[in-house]
């Protein structure tokens, strides 16, 4: 009999619970490649799953964790080989299939990519979900034709994963970065991950005129709603803007004006069903730009042990930065 493996499990009989348990090795997901997961993630999405804050699961019992890294132990698939590392992002693990936050996994070959050469495992894991997404949202501008001589390009949500990843990467390929944030004291932190002018988020979060100064060229957005809807009405002529969040609402009360009279784009930033080809695109270029330096600045490492207690921080609002766990300590 194999022995058996830590995993956060969340369980919902009579009241709705998260804990550090013992499942067996034969109750993973019948899928055609198995894992010995390295290190996975606690993500905002992780965080509601985990206290039950949001309406994340979609069955019971699940194991969270909506990314990962690991080494593959068996596979029924020649598309991968026993001993190699692969990296999963999205496609509903840790909400309606088993996930990363456990020793082992077992998981569809389609949802996996080769881990890059030119990172670590752990270093995977420290950009995770929120950089792989800002970076799909970069690719997104520069194939509409943004480019740093074009001007400036907002970044709201700024001090969030995606919205500092966004800033890192921009500042790295040499785009001139306007952040916007509700915490106008990180200020000398957003200037250190690149950003050259900071504003506060209020000037974007209240109903706007359809069309306003044209000031920015490009703009990633994780907030949506009025603040979406401004940025629209403050793109200069041909001017793109990513939508990859909802931090401020899901609606979008906003005009035809800046799309008929301006000709701006608004490109939808989805992380959760990517085809393979774009996956593999976004991690190359992740590989090539993120320095480990900056990695270690941000994150942190926990065990499976830690994950409840921290998952409750996150929630509270008293965590910065990634959290890394560690799933084989």
């Amino acid at each position: 009999m194999s022995n058996p493996i830590k995993a956060i499990v969340i369980t919902k009989d009579e009241n709705y619970a998260a804990a550090l348990s013992e499942v067996q090795q034969g109750d993973l997901p019948d899928q055609n490649v198995q894992l010995d997961v390295l290190y996975s993630t606690l993500n905002y999405k992780d965080g509601l799953a985990i206290t039950g804050k949001g309406p994340v699961v979609r069955s019971f019992p699940m194991v969270p964790g909506i990314d990962l890294v690991g080494t593959v132990s068996g596979t029924s698939t020649d598309e991968f080989s026993v001993g190699d590392n692969v990296i999963l992002n999205g496609f509903g693990v840790g909400e309606k299939h088993w996930g990363g936050l456990a020793q082992k996994a077992s998981l569809n070959s389609d949802w996996l990519i080769p881990l890059p050469a030119a990172l670590s495992p752990k270093q995977a894991m420290q950009i995770g979900t929120a950089g792989y997404t800002a970076m799909l949202s970069v690719i997104a501008l520069e194939k509409q034709g943004i480019t740093p001589s074009d001007g400036e390009i907002l970044v709201t949500g700024a001090n969030g994963g995606v919205g500092s990843f966004a800033i890192y990467l921009l500042n790295q390929l040499g785009y001139n970065v306007t952040a916007a944030t509700g915490r106008m004291e990180q200020s000398d932190y957003l200037k250190e991950l690149g950003a050259s002018q900071i504003i506060s988020r209020d000037e974007l979060s209240i109903p706007g005129k359809p069309l306003q100064k044209e000031r920015f060229a490009g703009a990633i957005d994780s907030v949506g709603s009025h603040t979406l809807a401004n940025i629209c009405a403050s793109l200069k002529y041909g001017g793109v803007v990513t939508a990859c969040g909802l931090a401020q609402g899901m609606d979008l009360p906003a005009s035809v004006a800046p799309f008929i009279l301006r000709g701006v784009s608004l490109i939808g930033i989805d992380s959760v069903m990517r085809p393979k080809k774009d996956r593999i695109e976004a991690w190359d270029r992740l590989a090539s730009l993120v320095k480990a330096d900056y990695l270690d600045k941000i994150s942190t490492e926990i065990t499976l042990e830690q994950v409840i207690e921290n998952a409750e921080q996150l929630m509270d609002g008293k965590i910065r930065g990634r959290v890394v766990v560690n799933c084989q300590s």
